[in-house]
This record gives structure tokens, C-alpha cells and sequence, in this order.
């Protein structure tokens, strides 16, 4: 018997039967099974070589593992080593195709027809774990799928199972054809369009897995943007031929992504499926799941999501705190909640609510009709929500990988103009205990969902400081738009790494501060994108501005149609450079540059010392801003000073006082930033009073005290601590102390070139 054409070379097999044992060593694509019985084949020490099962029939079944390497040690009858894995070929039939899996030290699993259950094999071992598609083919007519196979996990695993399900062709009967030879070839992808595969090169990249996105919004676009730097590939689906990600996808599908036969079309072409909105035929989800498609997010995830009454009955069993919610079915229910929650009321839609839609505030139980009517009725499943009294909408992105391994990004501030992000702060400026509550709630909450992928959760802060959450998107979000520019992973890279199994990237913040502004349309048509490209060209005139155009097509009020990120040293400097960006305002430089280090003293007659703090800072270029504030002659602008110095940018105080020198250990005590005192020579006991008042701080209250008038060091060590994080100042430091060496060398070559009575006389003329 002839096998057929394109089978890989097999390295060992070890046959079993009635009769026995045998080894076969350096078998190419030949028969090795003998008679019409049960045979079993093993593969030992093999590297991307397929496992060959042939009988009598002229069955041949091929399963490629992509980069793997098993290894077993011996290979014998029953009982197995634990880590084997046999698998059993029965007889091939002209209608149906059985296949025994044994698992080591377990009874083989019942024989399973793939027509009625479809599912072919289970196997439980970790050196299948990275085993892709696969399907099967008649022989010598490789372009005919007769079965499609299909791995439930088709890139790393984090469990130790792996299933593979099998269905039949419409277009192809077996019963039909004569004597079928068949063959499973493992693959990248499944597809039922030949001419495609031919013609498309191989995948290559960080991963082999064809990532393919429901939706081809902007959140497709900056997903293929950050594939593209990962060398991952990604297909879109979306009923638009121009949507924003058409024009950066690997591949763009041109279908609805709620309409499942474009969906199960799609998800032939793909090794996982992902989605950038949540409103998708999440039925035709679960089947592909059932099928083995590999979606991440779980279906289950996202039908949870798109009900939004489901989705806080969900969040309610898992002990999320929530605002008080109940399901209203008729005006007469709704009067009710509205008795018991009182107003104003929160009437939301379940389904369809995104950006503004889905939402209306009751004011009164009189405005309960038109908050039905203008979210289209009972019909189409409303609820309602007690109002929260919040002081701020907080978001925290929450990354969760195969291995269920979380990462979170920090806590966001978000700001919505009519229910629409506008803006948004990060970090929050919340306290941190805050920060590490809204962490809290926004992990438990995605642990109590399945998949991996990127999750945003919204939150309100409370007035009593409560964390309460507002919902869930199973997907990025326009709350971690700003992680582009501001963190050392987007939220886009991490999604992609999340759902192909790569490790998760570092979350953390990069920059001080960053604000994210949302360009929405201002005005229809081209009215509104000359306004929104007059903003943009202003933009770029900001430092630390970074444009984002999500290339729309067509203009609306209100559609979000790009964005704008600005990072800074502080949230006050950046606030500051967008309030000029949208007054429309010249930027000039010194406006732009916001005082990193802050130089006080109690009085005036201190300047003649500090001045030689701020001579250090000019000569290292370094952003100052020199004040009068004195601790017992205006101790409410030294709390007002110390306590917001911080959030204005502020990096490092310094500190000048005589006598009592109480500002130094006042502002230390008021303010998280290092300070920096100055003991300044008064008129008596020469500065020791100062000295010994600042350096007798209490535990708790640090102050790094310099020499008595000795502005320069507290100068120098300001640019020191700013030297930590950035590169310039450490080098230009090192510089100083090189100039600093030079200079004593140069003084001492001179002493002992003209003596030091020369010396001394030249130094009143001559600087040395």
C-alpha cells in the first residue's frame, strides 16, 4: 500500500499487537499496522514530526505538533509510564471514524463517533500542549476538507487537557466516494478556502496564532497597530470595508460581526477570537466554543456583560459592591423602585448601552414615562439603578493571562460629559488606600469571569470613600487609551499578549502623569473634521502631546473620532497644557515648563543664601521656583504651599530658615516630597540655633539638613535626587564632578608652580 503524498518522515515507531512488540526504526509514511485489528503507534523523541496511524483500509491519520518535543521512555503494553499517552486507531469505515485515547494508568476512553458527538479525541499531556488545527482531507484531493478539526486551546495551554472536535463538510458525503483514503494534517488554522491558504504567506512572528477581532473599531485599530509592533497578525471582522482597523489588519472580513454565519466563516481563518465590542452573536460564540474555537474572552464572559442587569446580578452573587438595582418590567414597577430608591433614578437599558446610549436620569416619578419612551420601552428590557452620590468615576484595567495570572494598571480618574468619556486623569488623585480598594473590587470582579484578556472596570468613589462598581467591558477601553504613551505595556499589547498566551507586560506608569482628551465631534460633516484638525494641529505644538486619528469615514456629533494623550512631570502641569490647548491659547515655553524644585525661606534677608540653591539649579537647567514663606507669620500659605506642592509638580523642596528654623520640619511634616533644609546664619549663635532646630527631627518627619549657608549642596542635592530618574541630570552631574576635579587639580598645580605667598596674593585678582 502506497501512503499518501506530503507525509514527514518518522523517526521511531513503536507498533503493538496481539502478536507483540516491535520497533521500527527510520519509517517514512508506510504502513505499520498488521491486520484489521485495534494498533497502537508511538512516537518517541520526536520535534515537529507527525504521528502516523494506518490500517488495512488504507486510513492514515496525521497530527502535526508545532515546536514541541515528547519524550517517553519505554513503550510496551499496558501499564503505561506516566508519561505516555496511546492512541488507538480502530478500523476506518466508510461513514464513520473511531478513536481510542488511553491515558496512562486510565481506562481507555469509550470509542466516540464523530457524526453524533463530534468530539474525536481527548488527551491529557503536556507535550501535546502545543498542538494547532488540524483537518481531514481525501487523499489526493488535499483542497476537499471532508472533517475539519479543531484544538480547543491553539497556542500555549495552561491546563492539561486538550480537546479536538470534528464535523462533516455539507459539500462532502464519505458515503459517496469510493474507497476513501483519508489523512488529518495539523495546521496553523482551519480553512475551507484552498485558493486562500495557497496564495497567503506563512505566519510568522512572536506567535503563529492568527489572532481574529469581532469589530473593527478604533479599538481594532490600535490592537493591529500594537500587533503589528509584536509581529503578531490580526484579522478583523466588521461590516464597514473602511473601518479603522481595515487599513492595518493582516487580513479585514467585510461582515457583521452578530450575523453567524459570517462568524463561524470568520473564525475558520483564526487560532483564537477575540472581541472589541461586546455586542456580538454571543450564541453563535458558545457553538464555536462547543466546536473547539479557542475564544478569549469565554462566550460566557460575554453574554454575562452585554445584560447589564445580568451583568450586576452576576457581580451582586459574587460580592462585588454594587448600587442598589432592580429589574423593572412595567411603569407600575418602576414607581415603585422609584419609592424605594428615591430620586433622582437611574433607568438603564440591558443591551446597547454604550457611550451616552442606554442611560436616563429620572428626576421625578413624572419623568419615568419619557425615561421609557426615550430608551424604546419595557419591550426592549429595562432596569433601575440607585442613584449613587459619587465624588469621582474611577477605572482600573485589569489584565488576566491563560495562566489566570493577573496584572492591573493604575487607577484611573474618568471624566464624562453627557455619559461620554471626555477625559481622563492618571493616576487618580485619590488617596491611596483609595487606589488600593478600586484595585481590589476590579480584580475580585474579573476573577469572577472566565478567559484571559484585557477587562475594564468602572467605578464610583463614594462621598463616605465607598468603592462601588458601575460595569465591565470584557475588552480594552477608552479609560486605557492613555497607556500608549504613559505605561510601559498598552493595554493593546496586553490584550494581544493575554488572549495568544505570551506572558503579561509591565503595567506600571512611565511618565509622572498623563492625560488622555477624547476628540468627539463637535459638528457634523466637514464643518466638524476642520474643527477637529485645527485641534489636532494645536496639539502637536504641546510638549508631550501625542495624536491619535481613528480614520472614520464620516463625521457626527459626538462620535469619537480620535484622541489626545499629554504626559508631564504632574497632573497640574499637563491640566495646565490642555486648558491651553483648548482655549485655543500660544503655547510659550516658560508656560510650558512647570517647576520641579521649590526654594523657600522665612524672610528675605535669607535670599542672599538661597540664591546660591537656585545659581545650581539654572546651571543644570533645572525648573525652579523661589517663594517667601514663613511658618509663623503665614503658616496658612506654608500648609497651602507644602500640601499641594506635589500635585503642581513639585519634586524636591528646599527649605531655607534662621533662628527657630521651624519651615524646614513644618513643610517635611505636610508634604510626601523630600525636603531639603538650609540652616541659615542669623545675627546670633552664628546658625547653630538653625543647625541643631532642623536636624532634631522627630522619627517620621524626615529633613536632609546641609551645612550652616551652605545653599549649594542643598542645590546639588536636589539635582541629585531629580538624577534618579532622569539620564541627563546623572551625566551632567558626573560632569560637574569631573569639572569639580579639574578645578582642585588646577589650583594645586598653580600653588606649587608660584608658591603660595603668589598664590595668595593672586587670588584677590585672580580666581584659582
Amino acid at each position: 500500500m502506497s501512503s499518501p503524498a506530503g507525509l514527514a518522515t518518522v523517526v521511531s515507531i513503536v507498533a503493538v499487537d496481539s502478536g507483540g512488540a516491535g520497533v521500527v526504526p527510520e519509517v517514512g509514511a508506510a504502513v505499520v499496522s498488521r491486520g484489521r485489528g485495534c494498533r497502537t503507534v508511538l512516537l518517541t523523541k520526536f520535534r515537529s514530526l507527525p504521528l502516523l496511524f494506518a490500517d488495512t483500509t488504507n486510513a492514515v491519520l496525521e497530527l502535526t505538533i508545532a515546536g514541541n518535543v515528547l519524550h517517553s521512555n519505554q513503550f510496551y503494553c499496558p501499564p503505561l509510564p506516566t508519561s505516555s499517552v496511546f492512541m488507538f486507531l480502530q478500523r476506518l469505515l466508510s461513514s464513520s471514524l473511531l478513536i481510542y485515547v488511553i491515558e496512562a494508568d486510565a481506562e481507555p476512553f469509550s470509542a466516540l463517533p464523530h457524526i453524533e458527538t463530534r468530539e474525536v479525541f481527548v488527551a491529557k499531556n503536556q507535550g501535546l500542549n502545543m498542538l494547532h488545527s488540524a483537518r481531514v482531507v481525501l487523499s489526493g484531493h488535499s483542497t476537499i476538507p471532508a472533517f475539519a478539526f479543531r484544538p480547543s486551546n491553539p497556542c500555549i495551554k495552561t491546563t492539561s487537557s486538550l480537546g479536538f472536535y470534528m464535523e462533516q463538510s455539507p459539500s462532502l458525503k464519505l458515503k459517496q466516494c469510493h474507497q476513501p483514503h483519508l489523512a488529518c494534517q495539523a495546521t496553523s488554522r482551519d480553512d475551507d478556502d484552498a485558493s486562500l491558504r495557497n496564495d497567503e504567506p506563512p505566519v510568522h512572528g512572536i506567535s503563529e496564532v492568527v489572532v481574529g477581532v469581532l469589530g473593527g473599531g478604533q479599538l481594532g485599530r490600535m490592537m493591529c497597530q500594537a500587533a503589528s509592533q509584536m509581529a503578531i497578525k490580526v484579522m478583523v471582522l466588521d461590516p464597514q470595508e473602511n473601518c479603522p482597523a481595515s487599513s492595518l489588519s493582516y487580513h479585514h472580513m467585510v461582515g457583521s460581526f452578530d450575523e453567524s454565519t459570517k462568524v463561524e466563516e470568520f473564525a475558520k481563518r483564526c487560532g483564537v477570537l477575540t472581541v472589541e465590542i461586546e455586542h456580538v452573536d454571543v450564541d453563535t460564540l458558545e457553538k464555536l466554543e462547543k466546536q473547539g474555537v479557542d475564544c478569549q474572552p469565554k462566550a460566557s464572559t460575554v453574554r454575562i456583560i452585554q445584560d447589564k442587569y445580568q451583568q450586576k446580578v452576576h457581580f451582586s452573587k459574587h460580592g462585588i459592591p454594587l448600587p442598589e438595582f432592580m429589574k423593572i418590567d412595567d411603569l407600575e414597577s418602576a414607581k415603585k423602585v422609584g419609592e424605594l430608591f428615591g430620586y433622582p433614578l437611574m433607568i438603564k437599558s440591558r443591551r446597547l448601552a454604550y457611550d451616552g446610549r442606554g442611560n436616563f436620569v429620572a428626576k421625578s416619578e413624572e419623568e419615568l414615562s419619557s425615561a421609557v419612551d426615550a430608551l424604546g420601552g419595557f419591550d426592549r428590557g429595562l432596569y433601575a439603578e440607585k442613584w449613587a452620590p459619587f465624588v469621582k468615576e474611577l477605572a482600573v484595567i485589569v489584565a488576566r493571562g491563560r495562566d489566570n495570572s493577573i496584572s492591573c494598571y493604575p487607577v484611573v480618574e474618568t471624566i464624562h460629559r453627557d455619559n461620554i468619556c471626555h477625559i481622563v486623569k492618571a493616576p487618580a488623585n485619590v488617596k491611596w488606600k483609595t487606589r488600593e480598594l478600586a484595585t481590589e473590587v476590579a480584580v475580585n470582579a474579573v476573577k469572577s469571569l472566565e478567559g484571559a484578556g484585557v477587562f475594564a472596570v468602572e467605578l464610583f468613589l463614594t462621598n463616605d470613600g465607598e468603592i462601588l462598581l458601575n460595569e465591565v467591558a470584557p475588552r480594552p477601553h477608552n479609560s486605557g487609551h492613555h497607556t500608549i504613551e504613559s505605561c510601559h505595556t498598552s493595554q493593546f499589547e496586553q490584550h494581544l499578549r493575554a488572549v495568544v498566551g505570551l506572558p503579561l507586560g509591565d503595567p506600571s506608569l512611565k511618565t509622572p502623569a498623563a492625560i488622555m482628551y477624547n476628540i468627539l465631534g463637535e459638528e457634523e460633516g466637514e464643518l466638524g473634521f476642520q474643527l477637529a484638525h485645527e485641534l489636532m494641529k494645536r496639539a502637536l505644538a504641546i510638549p508631550g502631546a501625542s495624536v491619535h486619528w481613528y480614520d472614520k469615514p464620516e463625521m457626527r456629533k459626538q462620535r469619537k473620532m480620535g484622541h489626545i494623550t499629554i504626559v508631564g512631570p504632574s497632573l497640574n502641569n499637563i491640566e495646565s497644557n490642555l486648558a491651553i490647548l483648548l482655549e485655543g491659547k500660544r503655547l510659550h515655553d516658560k508656560t510650558a515648563v512647570a517647576p520641579r524644585v521649590g526654594i523657600i525661606m522665612g524672610s528675605d534677608s535669607d535670599l542672599p543664601v538661597m540664591k546660591s540653591a537656585a545659581e545650581i539649579l539654572e546651571m543644570f537647567g533645572v525648573p525652579h521656583e523661589v517663594r517667601i514663606v514663613s511658618a509663623h507669620r503665614t503658616p496658612e500659605l506654608m500648609f497651602s504651599y507644602a500640601s499641594s506642592a506635589h500635585e503642581r509638580g513639585i519634586q524636591v523642596i528646599i527649605a531655607g530658615a534662621g533662628g527657630a528654623a521651624h519651615l524646614p520640619g513644618m513643610v517635611a511634616a505636610l508634604t510626601p516630597l523630600p525636603v531639603v533644609g538650609v540652616p541659615v546664619r542669623a545675627s546670633t549663635l552664628d546658625g547653630l540655633d538653625s543647625l541643631l532646630s532642623i536636624v532634631q527631627m522627630p522619627r517620621g518627619v524626615p529633613v536632609a539638613t546641609v551645612a550652616v549657608n551652605n545653599a549649594t549642596n542643598a542645590g546639588l542635592l536636589a539635582v541629585r535626587i531629580l538624577g534618579v530618574a532622569n539620564d541627563n541630570l546623572l551625566s551632567r552631574m558626573s560632569q560637574y564632578q569631573e569639572d569639580q576635579k579639574e578645578i582642585v587639580l588646577n589650583k594645586g598645580d598653580k600653588l606649587e608652580k608660584h608658591g603660595w605667598e603668589s598664590y595668595l596674593k593672586n587670588r584677590r585678582t585672580e580666581k584659582y
